[in-house]
């Protein structure tokens, strides 16, 4: 495969890869590094690429191992979940608060959730992946996701209600 193929193959979803690194592992650096290693992994298997039925759906599986990879070594003893996809030029400063404080509340959240429900509300909700795109990633059947999903999107409700209800934090 020549590189203008697999630039045409591969970026489009770079974007995916990043969002995914990000959610799993610490900063934006992190993220960014572990784009860069994937897809670097990933030119190396140019040859081979055209083989797979979903190309996506691989490079988004090894994004997912190199994470916990990283995140199981050493050097990652202190990664954490960040996310903060928001961004509102038009809302009022006391909204914008409101909105960052409800982010970081669902970040805490979420960084308590095992880490198979992470995964799934990951690439369910933010990613928007459907439930066969999923199974195929996590190698799991499409009732065992959407329990999964059910039990993680009901857990950070019930955390937020609880939060926003009596003061906590």
């Amino acid at each position: 495969m020549k590189q203008s193929e697999f630039l045409n193959v591969v970026m489009p979803f770079k974007d995916k890869l990043y969002r995914l690194a990000k959610r799993l592992l610490v900063s934006r650096e992190e993220a960014e590094d572990a784009t860069q290693e994937i897809l670097m992994k990933l030119w190396a298997k140019n040859e081979n690429i055209g083989k797979y039925n979903n190309v996506e759906a691989f490079a988004m599986t090894m994004t997912k191992n190199f994470c916990l990879d990283r995140l199981k070594s050493r050097q990652a003893g202190n990664l954490k979940l960040v996310h903060s996809n928001y961004g509102d030029d038009n809302t009022s400063l006391q909204k914008q608060v409101e909105v960052k404080d409800s982010l970081d509340w669902v970040g805490k959240i979420m960084e308590e959730l095992p880490e198979q429900q992470k995964m799934i509300l990951q690439l369910r909700d933010v990613e928007e992946y459907d439930f066969d795109e999923i199974g195929e990633l996590l190698n799991m059947k499409p009732t065992a996701i959407r329990v999964a999903l059910s039990r993680a999107r009901k857990t950070v409700r019930e955390k937020l209600m609880q939060k926003h209800s009596y003061g906590i934090g």
